[in-house]
């Protein structure tokens, strides 16, 4: 059943919770690209990718620190503390802005603090799905977070557009900071008596490295880490492409911006939404979903009307998330639990910290060769992606029926994980 999870108490506040929070954290990326491109710069695609580069770089770096405390301690009380962060941290921001005395470097280091604050956020918010709904059901609950995170999406920037045409970017930082009272709210509601903790594989920092031998002997997860780090790379620097296409490209306003982010969310939607209905994570998809995410980047980059460059955004966000979520899910439903938190904070890292290093060359791009050639460079970067997919499953499906003839014996990186079709 696709909505299965939803049966669950803890579950259905979570996804509550989270449904609110993540319509406020969409309108803050709209508002964030579009302030930082047409208020503080002159179309200024490299600021925006800088921008997008301290948001994300502290995934990278506090990687050990952060899967350490994921798998340390109560991750309900971790997310208390990061959302609480978090939301202070939009209404500073929303604060200055609306005073209108904000300037570049005040974005900049708004943009490092949440990145900081988020690098923590992120593997216990990830690793906390399973203790909602158990084993069974990880791979429904992932699939559904995912259509909850881009079902906000439909909302957030639109919203985001009109009011930033209307009234200013200001509010839309403070109402952001609004939002992460309903996820608060749902963290203290969650009753811990039917929680299923995982048990806690991490006593201290001398536990750090075992994360890092866990997944180097994990063949599939490293297939997996590659093609995520090069789609999170290059792949989804979107507030980039949408942004200067809208500007630059198409010379439409902000409210176009935010209808343009809302259509590459109805394919992520309903991306998410077909994932839900597998009960375990899918190769297929995996695999078939990147490679029509190369064909989509393509479709996009040459686009001759913004109609149909928003059709393409639709495609996109189907395909990236038929990838994302099966990935997501792939990743937690074959880890050790006692591992899961240091895993996931490591596959966050390589998905989202290769962003400093991409979305700064892909800024880069789109002002010297224009942002079709900027959507190119994801093409042709996550094509390698599929490629590295598409040969390792091969080989693996290959071993996979010769080991049940017997004429062969799985490699360790490979026996953990069973193929699915």
């Amino acid at each position: 059943m696709m909505f299965r999870s939803l049966r669950l108490f803890n579950y259905r506040t979570w996804f509550t919770g989270a449904l609110i929070s993540n319509v406020g954290a969409w309108m803050q990326s709209t508002a964030l690209s579009w302030t930082v491109l047409t208020v503080l710069t002159a179309n200024d695609a490299t600021a925006v990718g800088i921008n997008m580069a301290l948001q994300f770089g502290p995934q990278l770096l506090l990687v050990p620190v952060s899967g350490l405390i994921a798998d340390k301690y109560d991750r309900r009380k971790v997310l208390l503390v990061t959302q609480s962060a978090m939301g202070l941290l939009a209404l500073i921001l929303g604060v200055v802005v609306t005073a209108g005395v904000v300037e570049l470097w005040h974005v900049q280091l708004f943009a490092l603090a949440f990145g900081i604050v988020q690098a923590f956020d992120m593997p216990a918010r990830q690793a906390f799905v399973s203790e909602l709904v158990g084993q069974d059901d990880i791979g429904n609950a992932v699939a559904l977070n995912s259509a909850s995170f881009h079902g906000a999406r439909l909302v957030g920037p639109a919203v985001a557009g009109v009011l930033i045409a209307l009234v200013a970017p200001g509010p839309v930082f403070l109402i952001n900071a609004l939002t992460f009272i309903a996820m608060l709210v749902a963290l203290m509601r969650i009753r811990t008596s039917e929680l299923q903790p995982s048990p806690r594989g991490a006593k201290g920092f001398g536990d750090i490295v075992q994360g890092f031998r866990y997944v180097r002997k994990r063949g599939d997860l490293l297939i997996v880490f590659a093609m995520a780090f090069i789609l999170g790379t290059f792949g989804l620097n979107f507030p980039i492409y949408i942004s200067t296409m809208t500007s630059v490209e198409y010379q439409a306003e902000a409210d176009t911006f935010g209808v343009l982010s809302s259509a590459m969310a109805i394919g992520s939607v309903t991306g998410a939404l077909l994932a839900a209905r597998s009960a375990r994570p899918r190769w297929t998809f995996i695999i078939g979903g990147i490679g029509l995410f190369v064909l989509a980047c393509a479709f996009a980059a040459v686009a001759p009307h913004i109609i149909v460059f928003g059709v393409a955004l639709v495609v996109a966000g189907f395909t990236a998330q038929l990838f994302m979520t099966n990935a997501n899910a792939m990743v937690q439903f074959t880890s050790a639990p006692e591992m899961r938190g240091r895993v996931m904070a490591l596959y966050g890292a390589v998905f989202m910290g290769g962003t400093p290093i991409g979305a700064p060359i892909v800024g880069w791009v789109a002002d010297a060769w224009g942002p079709r050639a900027g959507i190119m460079v994801a093409s042709v970067t996550c094509l390698l992606a599929f490629a590295l997919g598409a040969v390792w499953w091969i080989r693996a499906r290959r071993e996979d029926r010769m080991s049940r003839t017997g004429t062969l014996t799985l490699p360790p990186a490979t026996e953990s994980v069973d193929v699915v079709k």
